[in-house]
């Protein structure tokens, strides 16, 4: 398999320091086909990685990801964000839970009610009317509702422009490479 080091680049005189595009698309290409080579001329049975030798480099292959599938995108963003909404809501029922239990709601009623209405004591705000669990988790539910759609719709949208993309530039070259155990 061919060696990726880099070479250094001779500056003399008559050669330039930065080479063309068709030069360096040359090379890029004669690396891949050296490297395909490589990897067809293989002499080790396929499956039995135990009987390789020992200084042989593992197999590598570069691959293009040209497409992702909307449909596919869509559904995984759907579950994935509907997951989210329900850790969400529970978590926010938790907390709500541990706060009324730790009376985090009547020390709070108390200290407003000892700020405005001084030693008279009959005070009439309760502050679980403006933060109490039921608002506090129908207000997480429409948010959670709107995540799941937002989350769904951007996600697909993101599939669709990447797919625009890469039919014009080409996709991601992701180089996968086989375990050596």
């Amino acid at each position: 398999m061919s060696d990726r080091t880099a070479t250094p680049r001779r500056t003399s005189g008559d050669e330039p320091a930065r080479r063309s595009l068709t030069g360096r698309l040359q090379d890029t290409l004669s690396n891949a086909a050296e490297e395909h080579r490589a990897n067809a001329d293989s002499k080790a049975p396929r499956g039995n990685r135990a009987r390789r030798a020992s200084g042989r480099q593992p197999r590598r292959a570069r691959l293009r990801l040209t497409r992702i599938d909307p449909w596919s995108v869509m559904k995984t963003s759907f579950l994935l964000s509907v997951a989210f909404g329900v850790v969400t809501f529970v978590a926010i029922f938790m907390v709500w839970s541990v706060l009324g239990a730790a009376g985090v709601w009547d020390s709070i009623n108390s200290a407003v009610a000892s700020i405005v209405e001084g030693d008279s004591g009959n005070s009439t705000f309760d502050i679980t009317d403006y933060v109490g669990m039921s608002r506090v988790l129908g207000f997480t539910l429409i948010v959670s509702v709107l995540d799941v759609v937002l989350l769904t719709a951007i996600a697909t949208l993101t599939a669709f422009l990447y797919n625009l993309a890469a039919a014009l530039l080409g996709g991601i070259e992701v180089t996968l490479a086989e375990d050596e155990k």
